[in-house]
């Protein structure tokens, strides 16, 4: 039996649970008013809800996205992943998240998106669909959390050019990223402030036969 994984993080640059939620309803917000705002809430949603590496979320396409049936997904191929090995992050557990997972993909179908293209993407009118490279979806990011603040945004930003999951900005080249579970605990350790609301009639543990709490 392996051991746990240690995680040596810096608490400032990983979202508490608080800022998380701040950054989420403004999201939102933005994502009523236009496209641009619509991507910005994904990417978010990946990084931070579903533990994504910026180059898996650069890399997910439409057919990886899979939300119909009782055991909604994300499928994140061998080819995609950084030890090579196939993942499946389980959707059924968060419903906001599924809701705003779904209603992209929704609008990426409606614009003529084929399966094999990017799930997130320029919205851009003139390269429209076109897939974002690793250091603009990091723009994205920093740009939703622009709702906490200059400073605090520095402080996240401060490593952004070396960020490997834009979710936990923390790890540089080198160093464990950060899974899903290890974020999600240290949001419990920061604030109780929000709650997950689980999806009516659908149920699932997360654990290491999801695929979220391998060391990576």
């Amino acid at each position: 039996m392996q051991p746990a994984p240690v995680w040596n993080l810096d608490p400032m640059k990983i979202l508490t649970r608080r800022e998380l939620a701040t950054v989420l309803a403004d999201s939102k917000r933005r994502a009523a008013r236009s496209a641009n705002g619509r991507r910005n809430l994904i990417i978010v949603r990946l990084a931070c809800c579903c533990g994504l590496r910026v180059s898996e979320i650069a890399a997910l396409q439409l057919d990886d996205v899979r939300l119909a049936g009782p055991r909604p997904h994300l499928r994140l191929r061998r080819e995609t992943t950084k030890g090579k090995r196939p993942r499946c992050i389980p959707q059924w557990w968060d419903a906001g998240t599924l809701a705003d997972l779904a209603a992209w993909k929704a609008e990426r179908v409606a614009q003529g998106a084929a399966e094999d293209d990017p799930f997130v993407c320029s919205v851009q009118s003139h390269c429209c669909g076109q897939a974002l490279r690793r250091h603009a979806i990091r723009r994205r990011f920093l740009s939703a959390c622009k709702v906490l603040g200059r400073e605090r945004r520095a402080s996240a930003a401060g490593t952004s050019s070396r960020v490997t999951s834009p979710g936990a900005i923390c790890s540089g080249p080198g160093r464990k990223a950060v899974t899903a579970s290890a974020v999600r605990a240290r949001l419990e350790e920061s604030s109780a402030a929000v709650e997950r609301r689980p999806c009516p009639g659908r149920t699932g543990q997360i654990g290491s036969q999801n695929g979220l709490t391998s060391s990576r």
